[in-house]
């Protein structure tokens, strides 16, 4: 009986122990959400009664005065934020509620973090710096969290500026957000601001800068009046902020007298501020280079090195000399200084040995007579052009051409009207407003094809030093709604980033033919588009139009009117004197027998009616025919491989009797009839 009931009994209290466990467990659990909690509270009264810890924000080093070519961007921001922030009684007095927030945008590398950095730094106030990303979270409201929490810690820290840098990570449109969470952030950000008033922060004010470089990203809600009051655009720096840009970085650089910063400045259209000082650093490096290649005296071991270094030296004008002992015949032989041009002509392995004997042989700091010849040179930023590339060519959308006049032949004419339309205004755009030019003109080169209305366009933006954008044909259609107008704006949009730039659109007619009937909706909206960019609302200073057609007559007539393309050019046929200048300049390259007379082909009854095309067809040709021979005679066994080729007289009437004019006398007759219609 009593096992029995001890066996029961066993059981119930072996229950006991486990609700008593569970009882602790939520006890413990309920505590220590308690302690949490008051925790919590406790450090939020602590803080209250310590006050923030403000040496964690201090503002930066830099300064306005490290800033150049945005003045009126500086001026716009000291208004808004600086006035607010130093003399908030002005505002108090008046009634007047003051500014709450700036956006700055722009292209990447503009300096948009760096202005924000400077303002903070010159006004002397806390400064937060977000970065945009570091917001998110992959917990649910945690993100939403981290930004009452920043906004909190603003409050406390007030007067202080917080700094959003790529604001638009984090502030996408609600209505095409991809997940929740980026609609929530979106919210919680608008509510956060909206409680940065003065009412609500005890009249001390909380300056708030946001920076992207994707402005229409951004939700609408967060760009009206009360939240970012204004919007600051800092676009790529012509040629005055650039001179500007230049001077405050050599502010602080070593550079010799014959430094010229203007004509720098003329040399670097397309370059923002971050391209800038990258080319300043290149200069450097290059400087460094070239310094130490004149200190140092090149000291080969032995004499296998000196006959090495001999073979690769040459003659290098100028050049100092030394003496050295041949270890081998005890004799003095001269040895040369290295300078660049030795040391590039170099192989690898004698390179870092050089610099390893460099090194050991200044083991210590330099000397202040050793520093005393070091400085940059023009020279070196120069060099540093070729190697520093631009955030718009980096995108691969804006080049500089390599074709120059000299490819050219003929079409003298042309040539300087192209001048007096394009690069003058470019390099010398004081003199055209002083005779009230502003606008620049549009010029569209049409003609038979084949006669280098190309070639023309490429040559002009490499002699003007401008950068070149090529639209050929319709390769902007795009069978998708608005994809075709977004494509030609971007054209435009990329041009103003990389202005002074030049805008060729080769066979325009397809992309701007006549609006008719006929015509497909999307082609007639793709010339609205084009029209209203050429000359719209948006002005498109430094940026020069040139078309290329052989068929004007089907471009829309609204395109042709003066302050679009106004300037129509007409790229006849050369005559026979032009053809001889052509063949000359084609011929640079080729080998030509003695019995060759270009003025005599030229004037040859069977080049009549051909074009600069069918001209280069034809010496290609006649240097086929040279090298035809010269293989037959190879399988005869009459000529040995390697010998000299040379293009005859005779190559030439085997080529001519093949090339046939590629302008037929129907279509001359028509292109004559346009002449006459567009009053040429």
């Amino acid at each position: 009986m009593n096992t029995a009931t001890t066996a029961a009994s066993t059981p119930q209290r072996e229950a006991t122990p486990d609700v008593t466990a569970a009882g602790h467990a939520g006890t413990q659990e309920k505590r220590r959400t308690d302690d949490h909690e008051t925790t919590g509270k406790d450090r939020k009264k602590k803080r209250a009664a310590k006050g923030p810890d403000r040496t964690k924000y201090t503002p930066p080093e830099t300064r306005l005065s490290d800033l150049g070519g945005v003045d009126a961007c500086i001026e716009e921001v000291l208004e808004l934020i600086v006035m607010p922030l130093k003399h908030p009684e002005i505002y108090l007095h008046t009634g007047v509620n003051p500014p709450r927030g700036v956006l700055l945008h722009g292209p990447p590398g503009c300096g948009k973090t760096m202005l924000a950095n400077a303002i903070a730094g010159e006004v002397g106030v806390p400064f937060l710096q977000i970065s945009a990303p570091s917001i998110v979270s992959g917990m649910s409201g945690e993100s939403e969290k981290k930004l009452r929490e920043v906004f909190e810690e603003a409050r406390d820290l007030a007067p202080c500026i917080v700094f959003i840098d790529e604001i638009d990570a984090i502030t996408p449109k609600r209505e095409t957000a991809q997940r929740e969470m980026e609609r929530r952030i979106v919210a919680q950000m608008l509510t956060c601001i909206d409680d940065l008033s003065w009412e609500k922060t005890d009249n001390k004010p909380v300056m708030l800068i946001g920076a992207t470089n994707r402005p229409d990203s951004l939700d609408p809600a967060l760009r009206r009046a009360g939240r970012f009051d204004r919007e600051i655009a800092m676009a790529v720096p012509d040629e005055d902020a650039r001179e500007q840009i230049l001077h405050v970085l050599c502010q602080k650089l070593l550079l010799s007298g014959d430094f010229d910063i203007k004509e720098l400045a003329k040399c670097t259209p397309g370059y923002v501020g971050a391209d800038l000082t990258a080319l300043t650093t290149a200069a450097g490096m290059i400087a460094v280079k070239r310094i130490f290649h004149s200190m140092q005296a090149l000291a080969p071991s032995t004499l296998a090195d000196k006959l090495a270094l001999a073979a690769v030296d040459g003659d290098v004008p100028g050049a100092a000399e030394s003496m050295s002992v041949d270890p081998v015949s005890g004799q003095e032989t001269p040895m040369p200084i290295s300078t660049p041009a030795r040391w590039d002509a170099q192989p690898a392995d004698r390179k870092l040995r050089t610099i390893a004997d460099f090194l050991a042989s200044h083991p210590d700091p330099l000397t202040t007579e050793e520093l005393a010849p070091l400085a940059i040179s023009n020279a070196d930023f120069i060099e540093a052009l070729k190697k520093v590339q631009p955030s718009a060519k980096r995108e691969g959308f804006a080049t500089v051409p390599g074709v120059t006049w000299d490819d050219i032949g003929a079409l003298g004419k042309v040539r300087d009207e192209l001048r007096m339309a394009v690069v003058e205004p470019i390099r010398q755009p004081e003199l055209f407003a002083k005779v009230g030019i502003t606008a620049p003109a549009g010029v569209l080169l049409w003609g038979p094809p084949g006669n280098g209305k190309t070639l023309l366009a490429k040559a002009i933006a490499n002699e003007s030093h401008t950068n070149f954008i090529s639209v050929k044909g319709g390769e902007l259609m795009s069978k998708y709604v608005g994809d075709s107008e977004r494509a030609v704006r971007q054209v435009f949009s990329r041009a103003r980033a990389s202005s002074p730039c030049v805008v060729f659109f080769d066979e325009i007619d397809a992309l701007c033919s006549r609006r008719s009937g006929e015509q497909s909706e999307a082609s007639a909206r793709v010339v609205n588009t084009l029209l209203t960019e050429i000359d719209g609302m948006v002005s498109r200073k430094a940026v020069y139009i040139i078309a290329a057609t052989n068929r004007p007559d089907i471009i829309d007539p609204a395109m042709l009117r003066p302050g679009r393309l106004d300037k129509l050019l007409y790229v006849e046929l050369p005559t026979p004197a032009e053809r001889a200048d052509i063949l000359r300049t084609l011929t640079k390259k080729t080998p030509l027998a003695d019995d060759v007379s270009l003025d005599e082909v030229a004037a040859d009854s069977r080049c009549d009616g051909y074009s600069g095309a069918d001209l280069a067809g034809l010496i290609r040709e006649a240097a086929v025919a040279a090298l035809r021979s010269v293989f037959l005679a190879q399988d005869s066994g009459a000529a040995q491989p390697g010998g000299s080729i040379l293009v005859s007289k005779e190559n030439f009437d085997t080529a001519l009797s093949c090339i046939a004019p590629s302008v037929s006398a129907s279509d001359m007759k028509k292109y004559d009839a346009l002449r006459k219609l567009y009053g040429k």
